[in-house]
């Protein structure tokens, strides 16, 4: 029987041991069909968001309010200038409100900005936007069909029996300019990449009638919320449908290309 020393047979253990340990890990590692990490849904394309205040222009607030060119300049100043949200993220959540009182009515603007996040690595922001949209298209209960429209248009026309005091269901009387489909509740086309608008004229007993018009449109992650309300100071007064829903479709058509900036 041959002698091995001992510093010998150690040495060749230890290799026996360090060959195999190595082998075994790589195999592990590159075996076909092993597990790999599924990659994250992409962000969305925003990741702050600007400040409310200061995304209209005092020349379109002057057009939308126009009791502040009546008050003194110090004043004006301070209308123009908006009152923020309160809000505890401002890089998910913001807003601004404007107020403006004329003779003849009251009118009053707020935006709200949103950015959604999703945190299911198998779902994009943009998509988690898309849902967060489309709840709000649906709670607005816009009409599904022409006819639809054309049911409401018939309800509220001056032939229709007269509303209750109390009422609150206007969304289809636009005052002087008479109802018409075009101004219905509706999904808007070519507004970012998804909108709709609403319109509500709430009927309050002896007090003044005051409508207001929503619009709401999702680009990619953020959705923008803007609502432009009139109260004319004679109770018999309606404010015009027309008008309003106008003026606030230009403001959030100003506002998807300062969105795209």
């Amino acid at each position: 029987m041959a002698y091995v020393p001992g510093a010998a047979l150690l040495a060749a253990l230890v290799v026996g041991c360090s060959a195999g340990t190595g082998t075994d890990g790589s195999a592990a590692d590159s075996r076909p069909g092993g597990p790999t990490a599924s990659p994250a849904a992409p962000a969305g394309k925003y990741r702050t968001l600007p400040d409310p205040c200061r995304s209209v222009a005092h020349s379109t607030l002057k057009d939308l309010l126009p009791g502040v060119a009546e008050l003194p300049e110090d004043q004006q100043e301070k209308a123009y200038a908006g009152t923020a949200s309160v809000t505890y993220d401002t890089d998910r959540r913001v807003g601004c409100t404007w107020k403006a009182e004329a003779p003849d009515s009251s009118r009053s603007l707020s935006l709200d900005f949103e950015r959604v996040v999703s945190y299911d690595t198998s779902v994009s922001d943009d998509d988690r936007a898309d849902e967060v949209y489309g709840k709000k298209e649906a709670a607005a209960h816009l009409p599904s069909s022409a006819s639809d429209s054309a049911s409401d248009s018939a309800s509220d026309s001056p032939s229709a029996s007269a509303p209750s005091d109390e009422e609150t269901d206007g969304k289809s009387d636009d005052g002087a300019t008479g109802a018409t489909e075009d101004l219905q509740p509706r999904v808007l086309d070519n507004l970012g990449d998804a909108a709709f608008l609403d319109d509500l004229l709430i009927r309050a007993g002896s007090t003044a009638q005051h409508r207001t018009v929503s619009v709401v449109f999702r680009t990619s992650n953020v959705i923008v919320t803007v609502q432009y309300t009139e109260q004319p100071a004679l109770s018999t007064e309606i404010p015009d449908s027309k008008e309003l829903q106008e003026k606030a479709q230009a403001l959030a058509r100003k506002l998807v290309d300062k969105f795209s900036e």
